[in-house]
């Protein structure tokens, strides 16, 4: 009887939640029909997991223990050739044509997990899906247990299918990703810069609104906190690129 790569992931976590690993466990699952390079970012002061990025073939998943208090992103990238050192490049994503990132952010349009992780002293954990440097493809991060209030961000929609054509990245005619406003427009207004850098002046946009309507559990524009920042105390989390609907 064949399993399916979802039910794989499930059944994993249950028996990592039997046999009781201390810290923070995220498993990341590669649900698309294509082979997906995640990229790992640390933030300032931050180390890097998994030396920055990796391989995960379609219906692999994988389970990296994370350090106390970490805080960075995770993104996936989409299309991408690396010869024996390492060096190539992606179609969505791309870190400076490395396979491991090392420390250098993916280039949008890219949709990204970010989360601050706590510790077991203080173990509340923040996180979310943004789509604040665009959308490359369907992501979702959910806690395993955890409690009253755990809820899941993410971006379940293939939002390349309905973007704005001057929002399109295309790789011939197939549409990888969908620019944010920011992206397209460089200017302030759409970047929450400059005059903008706060939340009385920076509004969301036509676009970011309609990404908004789209994915209501992620992150439309940088101010997008109170609908979109969740905070959880499990202790592993799954993240699913192209999650089952």
């Amino acid at each position: 009887m064949l399993i399916s790569p979802y039910l794989c992931s499930v059944l994993l976590c249950i028996l990592f939640s039997l046999i009781g690993i201390n810290g923070t466990q995220l498993i990341l699952v590669n649900n698309c029909q294509e082979s997906l390079w995640p990229g790992l970012l640390g933030g300032a002061g931050h180390p890097t997991p998994k030396d920055g990025g990796f391989l995960l073939s379609s219906g692999q998943e994988t389970v990296i223990d994370m350090p106390d208090k970490w805080s960075g992103r995770i993104w996936a990238r989409q299309g991408c050739n690396f010869d024996e050192n390492g060096i190539g490049n992606c179609d969505t994503g791309d870190c400076s044509s490395q396979l491991h990132c090392r420390g250098m952010g993916g280039a949008p349009p890219a949709t990204v997990v970010e989360m601050t992780l706590g510790s077991s002293t203080s173990p509340l954990h923040f996180y979310d899906v943004s789509l604040v440097d665009g959308f490359n493809l369907p992501v979702s991060m959910k806690p395993v247990g955890g409690g009253i209030g755990c809820g899941m961000a993410s971006c379940e929609v293939d939002l390349n299918i309905c973007c704005p054509s001057a929002l399109e990245v295309k790789v011939g005619e197939r549409v990888v990703g969908c620019k944010s406003a920011c992206l397209a427009m460089q200017s302030a207004k759409y970047c929450c810069t400059g005059e903008y850098a706060n939340p009385k002046t920076c509004k969301p946009t036509l676009f970011a609104n309609l990404f908004k309507a789209i994915c209501p559990k992620a992150y439309s524009y940088a101010f997008d906190d109170s609908s979109s920042l969740n905070k959880c105390r499990a202790s592993r989390y799954v993240i699913i690129f192209c999650p089952p609907k």
